[in-house]
């Protein structure tokens, strides 16, 4: 299977092999009122599941976020707020000074697509159902998002999340925000009726709780499985039928905001790899389409295509060149700061991304835009690990490498090849390390290039320390915890579980990067684990020293090369609709380009007269 980038496998996988059909793009929709037939395709995950159930929960489910599936609200990715949003089925909310809770007023008129209101039972329920898969807000134990301590109905409109202050973190609102809220009345046989006192007595100590922790994941395969008799939303559109070409929503006439819905239909059309995908841009089948890995002369067909835009926003994502240290010689520093000397980042980057990304300034953990808003005195100070390589050769030599007709080989004058690893299909990233290989073969250091069947399969072999050097997403904000955790967080040794940091040694409980626990930053040792910790319990202003010495020690120990900064890129066709968003802080927050189906039940998006 192939993916769409590498940033897409973020969002989450699925698999399914179908035919495709991009049926007619201008006709006039059954659903009532509306500009007729919005087309797109589903960027999360290739193949349509015809026989999957309208589960937002089941991986091949027949639920599109914002479309047919709601959530609470519509979280940006702010610079560095990672609590704002976007009204949902709340319709405002307000979070206490000290995040201790977050009270939400829902929609007034929000009505689920049979007719049914929308309450705060519904909201209720569908935390409960969160709690099941142990997500964000919602765990058992508390982990980095927090955990939610109590979930009070005040009124039908009106619900109230408290925090467990014992472990709190700044990002507990966004998890609640985030959760996707489902009709009690179609779901709530998946809960047991004693769920909120098996959720109490979980929380509590002896073997009773024990047997309650057990319990509450369990449920979480009936969540899974559950197949409703038909789709009932409260988005603006609803399931309506869906076969292995493409699945049709139609307009749900009772969604709050339904009269400045402009498509009376959405379809959204199968596709299993990049190809298609393209062709549909090119032949102008889509009227939006999210980001796509695209070659140049592919990018070039797509913009020539009558109606198609791009827009471009901030997308809080780098991709990084790890290594993992337990191998030799990558345990070396000087090594690694070879490396980084030997690869030109604008070169990788224009092959790789040309669209979708910009090269990384340096190495310092965070994606550059942020980067400036958190660190901005710290910035210049990063080594910017600009191509020389008589510097490269320097740091070779330091590390105790030689150089022999005219390839370098290890300390002890055995072969050395630099072995990079990515999952098959993940165009952007094969083509990076293709490029890398070339760079460094040139510059004397063999390398090779090798693919792993799917992106799971490489997860699973990257945490058992199989790799010498894979490819790794990091910087993912906005919250600061996000940000350096992939760098000093459970790939790299250290686990947070209830604001309690430990550490495994190289090679335990998925520590596949074996960095060293503690590192030297302007002559003062740090535990870089320890402190990213920190940013998940402290404000803003306390998070910026803090951030500052993490890109430091990124900087100069490297436990990955940051090659380049994704961008968020869409594309859309002006032939049908208009009124695509332009206004980053609006409703990109900073730059991210939400989903479509937002933008459509904002009332954004105009049918073309």
């Amino acid at each position: 299977m192939k993916r769409l980038a590498a940033v897409v496998a973020l969002l989450g996988l699925a698999t399914a092999t179908a035919a495709c059909s991009g049926g007619p793009t201008n006709q006039s929709g059954s659903g009532g009122g509306g500009g007729g037939l919005f087309t797109t395709i589903d960027a999360t995950r290739p193949g349509l599941e015809a026989t999957a159930p309208a589960n937002p929960y089941n991986p091949k489910g027949n639920s599109f976020v914002g479309f047919n599936a709601m959530r609470i609200g519509w979280v940006k990715n702010h610079l560095t707020d990672p609590n704002q949003a976007l009204p949902g089925i709340a319709a405002s909310w307000e979070i206490a000074p000290d995040n201790s809770s977050i009270t939400l007023k829902l929609q007034p008129n929000a009505k689920w697509s049979d007719g049914k209101p929308v309450t705060a039972e519904d909201v209720k329920m569908s935390i409960g159902i969160a709690y099941t898969q142990g997500s964000t807000a919602f765990s058992i134990t508390p982990g980095a998002a927090g955990a939610a301590a109590e979930v009070t109905v005040v009124d039908p409109q009106t619900l109230k999340i408290t925090q467990d202050m014992a472990n709190p973190s700044p990002k507990f609102a966004r998890g609640v925000l985030d959760t996707t809220v489902l009709p009690a009345h179609v779901w709530s046989s998946v809960l047991p009726a004693d769920f909120w006192d098996k959720l109490k007595t979980a929380r509590g100590d002896g073997a009773d709780a024990e047997k309650a922790r057990e319990e509450i994941p369990a449920l979480g395969e009936k969540v899974l499985a559950f197949a409703p008799p038909k789709d009932v939303s409260a988005g603006p559109f609803v399931l309506e039928r869906v076969n292995p070409s493409e699945a049709l929503l139609v307009k749900n006439k009772h969604f709050f905001n339904a009269a400045n819905v402009a498509p009376a239909q959405v379809k959204f059309l199968n596709y299993t790899g990049n190809e298609q995908v393209w062709n549909y841009l090119t032949q102008g089948k889509l009227d939006q389409s999210g980001f796509t890995a695209t070659p140049t002369d592919v990018m070039n067909r797509i913009k020539q295509a009558p109606g198609n835009e791009i827009i471009k926003g901030y997308s809080p994502v780098a991709v990084g060149m790890a290594f993992n240290q337990a191998k030799k010689p990558y345990d070396n520093v000087h090594v690694r700061r070879g490396l980084a000397y030997l690869i030109d980042r604008d070169q990788v980057t224009k092959v790789a991304s040309p669209e979708g990304g910009t090269p990384a300034a340096t190495t310092s953990g965070i994606h550059q835009k942020p980067a400036q808003a958190w660190i901005p005195d710290t910035v210049p100070q990063l080594e910017p690990y600009k191509v020389d390589v008589a510097k490269a050769e320097a740091e070779f030599k330091e590390a105790g490498l030689t150089k022999k007709d005219g390839k370098w080989t290890l300390a002890d004058g055995s072969p050395w090849k630099v072995s990079m690893h990515a999952p098959s299909g993940f165009s952007d990233w094969l083509s990076a390390q293709e490029n890398i290989k070339s760079q460094l073969i040139k510059a004397g250091v063999d390398a090779e290039v090798v693919t792993t069947a799917d992106y799971p399969l490489y997860l699973q072999e990257l945490a058992d320390g199989k790799y010498d050097v894979g490819f790794w997403l990091m910087a993912l904000g906005p919250a600061p915890y996000d940000i350096f955790q992939r760098l000093y967080g459970a790939s790299n040794g250290w686990t947070n579980v209830g604001q309690k940091v430990s550490h495994a040694a190289p090679g335990k409980n998925g520590n596949w990067m074996g960095g060293p626990e503690e590192i030297e930053v302007d002559g003062e040792k740090i535990n870089p684990g320890e402190l990213t910790a920190k940013l998940n319990t402290v404000g803003e202003d306390e998070a910026k020293p803090i951030m500052a010495q993490l890109a430091k020690a990124a900087n100069q120990d490297l436990p990955v090369i940051q090659l380049w900064d994704y961008v968020n890129v869409q594309f859309v066709n002006n032939s049908r609709f208009t009124g695509w968003p332009k206004d980053d802080e609006v409703l990109r927050g900073g730059g991210n380009v939400l989903m479509a189906g937002v933008w459509i039940q904002q009332g954004l998006i105009k049918a073309k007269q």
